[in-house]
């Protein structure tokens, strides 16, 4: 009996210094998993990021397309006009200043979104880069639609001044 006892002990010892390394190997395996899965919430955030300024880029050269269509047929317009229609010529004109306020506008908002977007990659707190990221895709959605009244406003004018040349 006092034999056992010793055999007891030391058979406690052994499995508890067992579990002591094994619990120091889980919270290894756990600290090895968390920082698995912030590289990779990171990765998604970049990739998100990525396909945000890609689809920003491809938003800015259509818009940039479009202004240079309208700048071409603004162009054909003038060279189609009479010398001796004053108001035609007037007309072209406000529209060739709103054009280039808009081409101006677009250069801006180009550089403003890259600066935020580029604030928005540095942002360290995982959750504020999320919500930074949301609400520029918003307000991008908010641009590309004012852009789009901004466009349709200056071919009714284009349709307007075309029309009023057809008629003369």
């Amino acid at each position: 009996m006092k034999k056992a006892l010793p055999t007891s002990n030391l058979m406690m010892f052994i499995i508890g210094i067992l579990a002591i390394v094994l619990m120091s190997k889980l919270v290894a395996a756990q600290d090895v998993t968390d920082e698995i899965r912030q590289e990779q919430t990171k990765a998604r955030q970049q990739q998100r990021l990525d396909d945000l300024r890609r689809q920003e880029q491809i938003r800015q050269l259509q818009r940039d397309q479009r202004a240079h269509e309208q700048q071409q047929r603004l162009d054909q317009l003038q060279r189609q006009a009479a010398p001796s229609d004053g108001q035609q010529k007037a007309d072209g004109a406000q529209l060739q200043r709103q054009i280039d306020q808009q081409q101006a506008e677009q250069q801006l908002k180009r550089l403003q979104n890259e600066s935020q977007l580029d604030r928005i990659q540095r942002e360290q707190d995982q959750l504020r880069q999320q919500q930074r990221s949301d609400q520029f895709q918003r307000d991008q959605q908010i641009d590309h639609l004012r852009d789009q009244l901004r466009r349709n406003q200056v071919q009714q004018d284009l349709d307007r001044l075309r029309q009023q040349q057809l008629n003369r």
